[in-house]
């Protein structure tokens, strides 16, 4: 009788298929996989793209590629925290390398000690709005992202801080924009325009309040320290603070004779300064509205002033071409900037280095200065066409901003190592960048050769052939210098001057002289009837009878010759056509066969007498032909 296997064993009988059925451990799948090249750039696809177009003759509108113009500090601000934490001595000093491989290591300007490297005196961008008109002002936004100018179209434009393309438009006034200031916090903007409004903008652009301050064009505007007041100034002569809550005016200030041209509030304290078209700069006490000071260091209209950042300073620019710069310390001028060729519009000191400055000028310059140097350290002579109205520079101090009226808003940033900024069009001018890598050549001999100089004794004025030897082409007979063969001898002339002729038994064509049996005189004469190759008689051609001996002249009838004017030395004349070679019968006499057959060599003093006298002929070495030596 079968007995009923255990019940563990039909367990472990019902686990055992699944026991082996279990997966194998887990194995990385990935490294067995081939290799995959990474994806292709974008940039490289869109570039084949317009290459294979072009190849198709596709003559549709292109999308244009350009390389992406940005100035970006936020890499070197991170760079500059990590090496403010790793080194060594508060003392360490960097420096900018020269070479254009160290550019990824450009720190922002506070990172180095000296001045020199921050000027802005690069050209980075141009923006222009659609619709072209003068830009007044210009500032930077509080985040510093972006760029704010007012136009004389009554217009805000938004320009992006990195890339300097546009952003947006906003018609905000119906007159001209003359006045922009943003808040010390941030949050508020004032704008005034040309009727003598003033507006107030959140950062988004909204408008929240309108009302009239002055009767007339209102020039500048400034924030008191703590935000709760503002203060105007306007061609009525009158300066006004204003509480900026209630929009009232709270002092009225009088004592400028003529138009309020600026006005600027303390960074720190409550002192306001003024410039004026009285040519007066005067300082006032905002709570009591009485006039402390009054400087009298210009000779025409105070068009711009500005504080510096630690409010030591105050910089004035005024129409008599001239920067000056007041220490309130003392309350005495600091240094006269000279330097502009016309007015000066606008001045802004760098947000780092507190003794730098710069300046624009009515003639479209911009002149940077290092006090308390009274002479300008770079300037930029052709920044713009016309007015430079207003400067603003970046928070961090490597961006420089300025609007002109010549419609357009131009950026500058710092110069790269490597890079050379002394030779474009906005140092020199256009005309001269244009031709500097020319003028690069000539300074170095180069001559359009690539660099390499010409070898000494050669020409490098006048290029080619020509230019190099200036005579070649003219007569070298006996005429005057320079004089040209008839044209029925169509001839070539003697050689360059310098080059003598052959030597004595050697003949050569004409005056110049040559290579034994080369003239350079004339093309040879077609042989006689009858004669062959080198001289040599030859078989007569049938019809024409036979050629005549070596010493006779050709045949009665034969180009008009008469055998009557068979010359001595026994010389044939030329055909007609050809003429006379250059040195066969000129001013200075003697055969032209550069050997002289019948008669003895002239002596030394025939000779000088010859040399002396400029005598023409081409009997060689030792005639008197015009290029011979003797």
């Amino acid at each position: 009788m079968a007995t009923a296997a255990p019940p563990s064993t039909q367990v472990l009988g019902s686990l055992a298929p699944s026991i082996s059925a279990a997966p194998s451990p887990w194995q990385p799948s990935t490294l067995d996989e081939p290799p995959a090249p990474p994806p292709p750039d974008t940039r490289e696809e869109q570039l084949a793209q317009l290459a294979a177009q072009e190849k198709l003759g596709h003559d549709g509108k292109r999308q244009r590629v350009r390389a992406r113009r940005t100035v970006d500090p936020y890499g070197g601000i991170e760079r500059w925290k990590i090496y403010k934490s790793v080194r060594a001595s508060q003392h360490d000093q960097l420096f900018i390398r020269t070479q254009p491989s160290y550019l990824i290591d450009l720190l922002p300007p506070q990172a180095y000690p000296n001045f020199s490297t921050s000027f802005c005196t690069r050209y980075a961008h141009t923006s222009t709005n659609k619709l072209r008109c003068p830009v007044n002002i210009v500032t930077f936004t509080p985040d510093a992202r972006r760029i704010l100018t007012g136009s004389t179209s009554g217009e805000f434009t938004l320009w992006n801080g990195l890339t300097f393309n546009f952003e947006t438009i906003l018609q905000a006034h119906d007159s001209a924009v003359r006045a922009l200031s943003w808040s010390h916090s941030g949050q508020w903007l004032l704008s005034a325009d040309n009727a003598g409004v003033i507006k107030y903008f959140q950062q988004n652009m909204n408008n929240l309040q309108i009302f009239q301050g002055h009767n007339e064009a209102i020039r500048d505007a400034s924030w008191a320290p703590n935000d709760e007041r503002f203060v105007t100034g306007a061609d009525d002569g009158v300066i006004k603070v204003w509480n900026f809550e209630r929009m009232k005016e709270e002092r009225v200030l009088t004592g400028h004779g003529w138009d309020v041209k600026c006005v600027k509030w303390h960074p720190t304290k409550g002192l306001l300064a003024s410039g004026s078209k009285d040519n007066l700069v005067k300082f006032w006490d905002p709570r009591t509205a009485t006039v402390l000071t009054t400087l009298h260091g210009h000779k025409n209209t105070i068009q711009a002033l500005a504080w510096s950042p630690n409010g030591n300073m105050v910089a004035t620019a005024s129409r008599d071409q001239l920067v000056k710069v007041y220490d309130i310390r003392a309350m005495k001028e600091f240094a006269t900037l000279r330097g502009h060729k016309k007015e000066v519009c606008s001045v802004a000191w760098h947000p780092i280095h507190h003794d730098l400055l710069v300046s624009g000028g009515s003639e479209g310059s911009i002149i940077h200065w290092s006090l308390p140097d009274p002479a300008p350290k770079e300037s930029l002579e052709f920044a713009h066409d016309s007015n430079v109205w207003s400067l603003a520079y970046h928070p961090l101090g490597h961006l420089l901003v300025s609007a002109s009226n010549d419609h357009t808003t131009r950026f500058w940033s710092r110069s790269r190592p490597g890079m050379r900024t002394k030779g474009d069009r906005f140092h020199v001018g256009k005309e001269r960048a244009e031709m500097g890598d020319e003028d690069e050549d000539d300074r170095r001999g180069g001559g359009g050769m690539g660099g390499q100089g010409f070898l000494p004794g050669l020409q490098h004025q006048q290029r080619g052939f020509a230019g190099a030897m200036p005579n070649f082409g003219r007569g070298g007979g006996g005429g005057a210098e320079g004089e040209r063969p008839p044209l029925p001898g169509m001839g070539m002339g003697g050689p360059p001057p310098g080059m003598g002729g052959p030597p004595p038994g050697m003949g050569g064509g004409g005056g110049g002289g040559g290579l034994p049996g080369m003239g350079m005189g004339r093309p040879p004469l077609p042989p006689p009837p009858g004669m062959g190759v080198g001289g040599a008689p030859g078989s007569a051609i049938p019809g024409f009878g036979r050629a005549p001996q070596h010493g006779q002249g050709p045949p009665q009838g034969y180009g008009g010759y008469d055998g009557q004017q068979q010359q001595q030395g026994g010389r044939a004349p030329l055909p007609p056509g050809y003429g006379d070679f250059g040195g066969s019968g000129g001013g200075g006499g003697g055969g032209g066969g550069g050997m002289r057959r019948n008669g003895p060599l002239p002596s030394q003093q025939e000779s000088l007498d010859r040399y002396s006298s400029g005598g023409g002929g081409g009997q060689g070495r030792w005639g008197g032909g015009g290029g011979g030596r003797y």
